[in-house]
């Protein structure tokens, strides 16, 4: 058979047909004006809907793709290619997150420049892309690292940098609080509008902005930038030798990358204020369209909580304790109070207490010190070498000490002893909470643990024990100016929160768990920040005509690391080691002085927070970050029909869950400064976002537990565990692929055995996009199989050519045809794929029943299977006498009279119960159904000979026979 579709003829075809798109511009997207037009030199068709579909920025990796990579790209590209059929004009292209770890680690290994890597790795990955037939414009790939890129990603830091947070600004949504540019708050300090912020370094509080000298109100103006540096409290890692944004960091306090130990300290970076943007970021989820489970995630982290402070008198310090509290109603039941081990207010009480215990102080409380002082100091210690993140999670054992100070609990007087414990976080609240035991399941099991009274606040139900959680009324809750008694929670909040106003104890307000962003990377192979700093040591922004900032050679990549349990060694990036860089000679505008550099880069989420908007414009003609009437086309508010809310944004974004707060937190971040700020009209960068399952693969061991090559090992029914390696006996797991477990498939070697569109076929048929799936080799061939059918019902493969016959399809034919076509473009739409190709196999399996192809039948398969097999779509298309590509050719229209069927099944009741059943016309009269039902000889016996009261008639499936 010299004309079978194997994996030999499926290369030449595919080879050829992807040179074919290149050279014709079969992809090429285009814009409404300017340089990038379609393939024929066009700008986009009026009236054409602009559909912008991406996938998430992919990190090229020296070891390339496996098998379970493309899922997502397989999936975007699907979707991109129905949608051109549907007559949307489809932006479609794909960049590459080029600054990362990897490629530092292994120059630091190799002395290899970590761009001559990153280059080489791209150029592997780029091959396999295109060797898959993924549709993107190749006019619009580029690199994280590309010069012109980095230039941009400079250019908002400075944006961002210039700005500053105007909580009264008023923006085009309507909606208050937005980014301006700093002249409008030094503006606003110089009218007196504004005054001087307290607690700058250098600035007396209470100072008048016209009282401070030029270096008082830079720092003034520093401390209130989007961008700024400051002292802050961050993850190090000594075993990367850099510090780690929060989300960087495990929940057992490891880092990500590594598993190395992470400590908590103190050092002067780069931050961003994401936090003035807490409310807009949890609130503006409601606009777009997510998965829940993603925005539920980004929920939490941002961890908004409405609630009240109260403020506590505490002995022996000269101002009050104020906690945050969700749960104002319970504040008679609060029995103790614990700080954070940092809270500011610890050293006074330490201070003010007793040199030894105090007898009635029981030893559990004690942490088997001497006195209160050391107790603190040796707890302190303990504290400050686990994280955050390690905190919470050691929070179950309940560990603490007492301070030797009381607070006095504003409600009734009561005296509450006031412990430390590392649970409590600084970064939370006011560093501080009043313990209720009797409505708190942690707070009880610290009473339990520390011997500490429990009252309940809330009614528990009768005979229950431990914290009441639920609701109920309010107990035990009155003094002599007021009674919550009797109240529910929501009252009874409303009603504490006020009384403690009217008193100057306490006030409503919100506080969240998302803290600013530490921006800052002892990295070399990242985005050097667009600053240098004066003898001051106060940073200023680099002219925009000195972008892009290169990154200078070195002699070493790699950041000093120590020893992973080093907490107190400092971080020494590898920029600090080229001093003609750091130091370097600039005119700033009075004349030629010496600044500094800044040794720190970017992290790698710098690039991957705007590079959507470099697809859209990626020559920056305008000089703008991207040309407004390009944004506002593919992005804009209401481009999109579903965008009902106004948000804007890419139409479909693809990628998986484990970016949910990392990458699309910081992306909605940076889109919404430059949103404040002019650049953009969209309010949020992804409309509609879908998370792609994983292709999982199993895994195989020997009998050390050693991971032993997958495709090696072989069924072996003569050993208890079924499978044997070299013989030895070999067992089996499930789990990710990669090539620590040696299950990795390379796609490459599907592409050799198969071909890329049975790849393709396979990947997208194995299941819902968004569940997770395992591989299995073997089942490729099921693919393989379909679309060899689809070949054969077309060309011979005894000769090659073409048998379809130009003859009118039977009745039959075009009902089985125009239900497919109804079916697979519905499930196309929504993006149910598998189920699609599902319906294409019924199709096709049904021609290959006939005789003969239709011609007009079999150009419609070739047409709705284009999205999943390209290559032999296009080959097919070719071959029956089309010149020009099938990419933008029309996708099948139903004909809805073909999906009239001609009988139905009608159900025939007696009282309800089924007694018969008849095939009868689709458009039978009720009169006609009910003289068949009482003519069925089922029915006849269920009746057995009773009178009929009634006949119920839904035409044409039921009759339902009511006897007397």
């Amino acid at each position: 058979m010299p004309f079978r579709y194997t994996a030999e003829l499926a290369q030449q075809i595919e080879l050829r047909w992807q040179d074919e798109w290149v050279e014709r511009g079969t992809f090429f997207a285009a814009n409404p004006a300017g340089p990038l037009t379609d393939g024929d030199g066009a700008a986009a068709r009026p009236g054409a809907k602009p559909f912008f579909v991406m996938d998430m920025f992919p990190y090229p990796s020296g070891a390339g793709l496996h098998v379970g990579h493309p899922l997502g790209y397989i999936a975007t590209d699907v979707v991109a290619r129905f949608r051109r059929m549907q007559g949307d004009n489809v932006l479609h292209a794909l960049g590459y997150d080029a600054f990362g770890l990897p490629a530092e680690q292994y120059a630091v290994q190799t002395g290899q420049h970590p761009r001559t890597t990153t280059e080489a790795n791209i150029e592997i990955m780029a091959r396999q892309l295109r060797r898959l037939g993924v549709a993107h414009d190749p006019r619009r790939t580029f690199a994280t690292i590309d010069p012109d890129y980095v230039r941009w990603t400079q250019w908002i830091f400075l944006q961002i940098f210039g700005a500053w947070y105007d909580e009264d600004a008023v923006r085009p949504d309507g909606g208050t609080g937005a980014a301006r540019p700093v002249a409008t708050l030094v503006e606003a300090h110089a009218s007196g509008r504004r005054p001087v912020p307290a607690g700058v370094e250098g600035v007396e509080e209470g100072a008048a902005w016209a009282d401070l000298d030029e270096v008082q109100q830079r720092r003034v103006v520093d401390a209130q930038r989007l961008a700024y540096v400051s002292e802050t409290p961050v993850n190090w890692c000594p075993g990367l030798g850099t510090v780690l944004a929060n989300e960087e960091v495990t929940s057992d306090g490891r880092s990500e990358r590594g598993n190395f130990p992470v400590f908590q300290r103190t050092l002067r970076q780069w931050n961003m204020r994401i936090t003035a943007y807490a409310d807009r970021l949890a609130d503006d989820l409601s606009l777009i369209d997510w998965p829940e489970k993603v925005t539920a995630m980004q929920r939490n982290w941002i961890g908004r909580s409405e609630g009240a402070h109260v403020d506590f008198e505490v002995t022996d310090a000269d101002e009050p304790l104020t906690v945050f509290t969700t749960r104002p109603d319970t504040l008679f039941g609060a029995t103790y109070v614990v700080l954070a081990p940092e809270h500011p207010l610890v050293d006074a009480i330490v201070a003010g207490s007793a040199s030894t215990w105090d007898d009635e102080v029981p030893e559990t409380w004690r942490g088997a010190a001497a006195n209160p002082a050391d107790a603190v100091a040796a707890y302190r210690r303990e504290a400050a070498a686990k994280t955050a993140v390690e905190r919470q999670a050691d929070a179950g054992r309940k560990t603490g000490v007492f301070t030797g100070g009381y607070a006095l609990n504003p409600v009734n007087g009561a005296s509450l002893p006031v412990f430390i414990a590392d649970y409590v976080l600084m970064g939370y609240g006011t560093g501080a909470i009043m313990a209720v035991p009797g409505g708190d399941t942690r707070d009880h099991a610290f009473a339990e643990a520390f011997g500490l009274p429990v009252v309940h606040t809330v009614q528990p139900p009768e005979g229950h024990e431990g914290a009441w959680t639920g609701d109920g009324a309010i107990i035990n809750s009155a003094n002599e100016e007021i009674s919550l008694d009797g109240l529910t929670v929501a009252d009874a909040k409303t009603r504490i929160v006020d009384w403690l106003a009217e008193r100057g104890a306490g006030s409503r307000t919100t506080t969240y768990r998302l803290r600013d962003w530490l921006f800052s990377r002892q990295r070399y192979w990242g985005e050097p920040f667009p600053v240098v700093y004066d003898e001051h040591d106060l940073p200023i922004a680099v002219p925009e005509s000195a972008l892009p900032v290169d990154l200078p050679d070195v002699p070493d990549y790699a950041p000093r690391t120590f020893a992973p349990d080093d907490a107190d060694s400092s971080p020494e990036a590898p920029l600090s080691r080229n001093d003609d860089w750091v130091s370097v000679t600039l005119d700033l505008g009075d004349g030629p002085k010496q600044y500094r550099r800044d040794t720190n880069t970017m992290p790698n989420w710098a690039g991957s927070c705007w590079y959507y908007l470099h697809y859209l414009d990626p020559s920056h003609a305008t000089g703008q970050v991207v040309d407004p009437a390009l944004e506002q086309y593919w992005m804009g508010p209401g481009h999109n029909p579903g965008d009902t809310h106004g948000a804007g944004g890419v139409d479909l974004y693809v990628g998986g869950v484990e970016h949910a707060v990392l990458h699309l937190l910081y992306a909605r971040f940076w889109h919404k400064a430059l949103y404040d700020l002019g650049h953009v009209s969209s309010r949020e960068p992804f409309y509609k976002l879908f998370n792609q399952g994983y292709i999982q693969a199993y895994a195989y061991t020997d009998e050390r537990g050693v991971y032993v090559p997958a495709a090696e090992v072989v069924e072996d029914d003569t050993v208890e565990s079924g499978y044997t390696w070299n013989g030895e006996p070999a067992f089996r797991e499930y789990g990710k692929i990669g090539k620590s477990l040696k299950n990795a498939v390379s796609p490459d070697e599907m592409y050799a055995e198969y071909g890329a569109d049975t790849l393709r076929v396979y990947e997208m048929s194995m299941g819902p996009l968004d569940l997770s799936r395992p591989w299995e080799t073997r089942a490729v061939v099921g693919a393989q199989r379909f679309l060899q059918r689809v070949w054969r019902n077309i060309v011979s493969e005894e000769t090659g050519a073409v048998t379809v016959v130009d003859e009118e399809p039977t009745v039959e034919t075009l009902r089985v045809l125009h239900r497919a076509i109804a079916e697979v473009g519905e499930d196309m739409a929504g993006m149910r794929i598998n189920t699609a190709i599902a319906k294409l196999i019924v199709l096709n399996n049904h021609l290959t029943s006939l005789p003969a192809v239709p011609r007009t039948v079999a150009e419609q398969l070739v047409l709705m299977t284009a999205p999943v097999a390209p290559h032999l779509a296009e080959e097919l298309w070719s071959r029956l006498g089309h010149e020009r590509s099938l990419a933008h050719e029309p996708f099948p229209v139903v004909d809805p009279q073909y999906l009239v069927e001609d009988t139905v099944t009608c159900v025939f009741q007696v009282q309800g119960k089924v007694r018969g059943r008849a095939e009868v016309p689709a458009d039978a009269t009720d009169d006609v159904l009910r003289e068949l039902a009482l003519a069925d000889v089922g029915v006849q016996r269920a009746m057995a000979g009773r009178d009929v009261r009634t006949v119920i008639v839904r035409a044409p499936k039921l009759v339902n026979v009511v006897p007397a």
